[in-house]
């Protein structure tokens, strides 16, 4: 029997990887499509910085079609809710009902996403909502998921943190107040291997970048994949990681994580 249809919220971390791998598990949901948003101008996930061909890479091995929504560098928050209305909205004709999250128990941001739903006649679905933490975090390590740190919040986290596998070293070396899955931001992330994936992604590190005094992110680079340019990448630029730094909005940090 088919689940009702649904997006899921893609932002190529583990939260959405979990969201993911619960919600089929579950069954009560079909996902027909990926959702993440990415900066026009450099390709790259909000918030997590990470390059769109390998979040591309990722859903081709999930067998799922991804949709990107592309926001400007400095996108204000009324500019984020009208392209999400408008791209929910046609999800909603194509008789899509739901958007599955990653969110675990951030209560304004559930609000926030439930509220925004509503005006498409859409509801949000939270397969990890109220799960502890800690306990997630071992078990998402334990039935094979492979991740890697791309983003910390130095107010939280060391640098040498940046770069590390998500994996039962990383939990035990984490300080206390830090929460095992970064719920609270305290450091972002990309899945490269796992259950759910046909294949892992390939990719090598690069530059790690200071953003705002504050966020810490490292540059992964896709093996084996073309990466497409954009009209302003292909400008001189005198810092070659500008395009990381520019790329995630400091107000996208909270109630767009996962989209």
């Amino acid at each position: 029997m088919m689940g009702t249809n649904a997006v899921l919220a893609w932002s190529g971390g583990k939260d959405s990887a979990m969201a993911l791998h619960e919600i089929r598990r579950a069954g009560a949901y079909t996902i027909k499509r990926l959702l993440t948003t990415a900066t026009r101008d450099y390709n790259r996930v909000c918030m997590h910085g990470v390059r769109t061909a390998l979040v591309e890479q990722q859903a081709a091995e999930l067998g799922l079609p991804l949709d990107v929504v592309y926001l400007a560098a400095k996108e204000a928050q009324e500019g984020y809710d009208a392209k999400m209305r408008d791209y929910l909205t046609r999800c909603r004709q194509q008789g899509i009902e739901a958007v599955v999250f990653g969110d675990i128990f951030l209560e304004d941001v559930r609000q926030y996403r439930e509220r925004s739903l509503s005006r498409v006649d859409m509801r949000a679905v939270f397969p990890l909502w109220q799960r502890n933490t800690r306990a997630l975090a071992e078990i998402f390590i334990q039935i094979g998921f492979r991740t890697v740190i791309t983003c910390v919040d130095l107010e939280a986290l060391s640098p040498p943190f940046a770069g590390r596998d998500f994996d039962l070293a990383f939990l035990k070396d984490l300080p206390a107040g830090v929460d095992p899955c970064g719920e609270r931001g305290e450091f972002h992330s990309f899945v490269y291997d796992g259950p759910i994936f046909r294949r892992a992604i390939p990719f090598t590190t690069g530059l790690t970048v200071k953003r705002d005094s504050r966020f810490l992110y490292l540059d992964l680079i896709p093996r084996n994949v073309p990466i497409l340019e954009t009209p302003s990448s292909r400008q001189p630029q005198q810092d070659p990681a500008r395009p990381l730094t520019d790329s995630v909005p400091p107000a996208y940090n909270g109630r767009h994580g996962g989209i």
